[in-house]
């Protein structure tokens, strides 16, 4: 769908005269005005003109920007992660821009018409109903504007760039060095305190908000890394290259202290084989049964104020052994506010089942939902953060039926890609649908107890997954149509 890299232009008389009077207007307009973001106004036209010349190589930077990215604060009150969003808005426009130029006729409308296509639009419809009926409209209809900019450069622009197994070749290159030379960074700094527990989330920053964001970053790319290494001779450079990275994953996940992406890497572990043995249908279907069946105990008889802790004795701890015992005690801090805001989070979905509260809006409209009982030391959510649940924040915010559309996505995307696995002939592409699978089953089980997908270290690799699914089923279909012998189920 998208244009390959072009060279750009050489650079005219005029160009440069031109270059060197926007740098002096903006300089003169940063000093005038005492704002040092003016300054960024030269790199911005930079980044528009290069990208206009040379989207693909502006894509690959995008992605490269992810593990380097920080949160800051910008006028206003607003807070974007840079570089990264920035490039996301940049490569957005361009490609919406690229869409409109061309002829309807000329779209790949294979890929619109896809089952996953039609749940994502469906679920982004969804989201934009429930943003026009939210309490705060302002901070709904941003949530929405924020998931397109994910949408259509991760899902629909990577879908079109990365068609052969060289483009995500690059892919895995372009973020992978990045990656590993911030986990460098941080375990060099965190040796310095002894590799502690206490001091981890002091030592991730600035390029990860906290532990939890620097865990899951390496444990959903450890997928692309691992098989990666199949692309290159045994033992040569690359492959090295490959192994050396995957082991510096494995090494942030394990400093980490993040028990979310410990349990995330072992159902990658088991995944392998449920996708193997065509298991996903079977564990899907019995763990809906298990969601279910634990929730009808804890609202029988409202059981689940059993569950509320000791005030007194629900504390931080400092030693990760003391805490995986206090999790399994109930005296975490961290597991126990989960709680406190689950069950907050059920009583607002009862309240307003159908439309939720409007995306974005929780913070402000979860405190008269709380349990008095449930309440910890950190209640005060001085971080603004979420419920910690992505699956509840979308019940919460957008009504079951917006849950119920994202659970349709995820599940489809899971059994249809089981299906496309095995359904793919080529190993070099079976390959990139195992590693898309994984990666999707990583994120689905962070995001239990996580708010992450409107995040730029997670939420680009889910629609990156979901855009890989989908290139292989449309692969496979061409093939079939062009070889009927060595369609799917075809008499050999």
């Amino acid at each position: 769908m998208m244009p390959a890299s072009s060279r750009l232009p050489g650079p005219t008389r005029s160009m440069l005269w031109g270059a060197v009077g926007v740098w002096f207007a903006a300089l003169v307009a940063a000093l005038w005005q005492q704002e040092p973001l003016l300054l960024a106004v030269p790199f911005g036209l930079l980044l528009a003109w290069w990208t206009v010349a040379d989207l693909r190589t502006v894509f690959y930077l995008m992605w490269a920007a992810i593990p380097f990215s920080t949160e800051m604060g910008l006028p206003g009150g607003f807070n974007t992660d840079m570089p990264s969003e920035p490039l996301m808005w940049v490569v957005t426009g361009a490609a919406v821009l690229w869409a409109l130029q061309r002829r309807p006729e000329s779209w790949r409308m294979d890929r619109l018409h896809h089952p996953v296509t039609i749940l994502l639009l469906a679920h982004l419809g969804w989201i934009l109903l429930t943003a026009l009926t939210a309490q705060n409209r302002f901070f709904a209809l941003k949530f929405f504007l924020a998931k397109l900019w994910y949408v259509i450069p991760f899902y629909f622009l990577a879908g079109s760039l990365l068609r052969r197994p060289r483009h995500l070749r690059w892919l895995i290159w372009a973020v992978g060095i990045p990656l590993s030379l911030t986990v460098l960074y941080v375990e060099m700094r965190h040796a310095q305190y002894g590799f502690s527990f206490k001091d981890i989330n002091k030592v991730v920053r600035p390029f990860y908000r906290n532990h939890v964001a620097y865990a899951c970053l390496p444990a959903l790319f450890l997928p692309f890394l691992w098989y990666g290494r199949k692309w290159y001779r045994r033992l040569s450079a690359k492959w090295w290259l490959m192994v050396g990275m995957s082991v510096l994953a494995l090494v942030a996940v394990q400093f980490s202290y993040t028990r979310a992406a410990y349990v995330a890497l072992f159902v990658a572990v088991l995944g392998y084989g449920i996708i193997r043995l065509r298991l996903m249908r079977v564990v899907l279907a019995l763990s809906v049964a298990a969601t279910v069946a634990v929730l009808a105990v804890l609202a029988h008889q409202n059981r689940y104020l059993d569950l509320a802790p000791d005030y007194e004795r629900t504390i931080t701890h400092y030693d990760f052994d003391n805490l995986v015992e206090a999790t399994f005690k109930g005296q975490d801090i961290s597991t126990m506010e989960r709680v406190y805001r689950w069950v907050a989070g059920v009583h607002m979905v009862i309240d307003r089942p159908l439309l939720g509260f409007g995306p974005g809006n929780f913070f402000e409209s979860y405190w008269p939902y709380t349990v008095t009982s449930f309440r910890t030391y950190v209640s005060d959510n001085k971080d603004s953060s979420g419920v910690h649940s992505y699956y509840l924040m979308t019940a919460i915010e957008q009504g079951i039926p917006g849950l119920l559309l994202f659970l349709a996505l995820v599940f489809y995307a899971l059994l249809r890609g089981e299906t496309i696995y095995h359904e793919t002939q080529d190993e070099v592409k079976r390959r990139l649908v195992l590693i898309a699978l994984l990666c999707l089953l990583v994120i689905c089980t962070l995001l239990l107890i996580n708010d992450l997908i409107e995040t730029d270290k997670v939420g680009p690799f889910f629609f990156l997954a979901l855009a890989l699914l989908v290139n292989a089923d449309l692969d496979n279909r061409a093939v079939s149509l062009l070889h009927p012998e060595n369609a799917p189920g075809a008499k050999r």
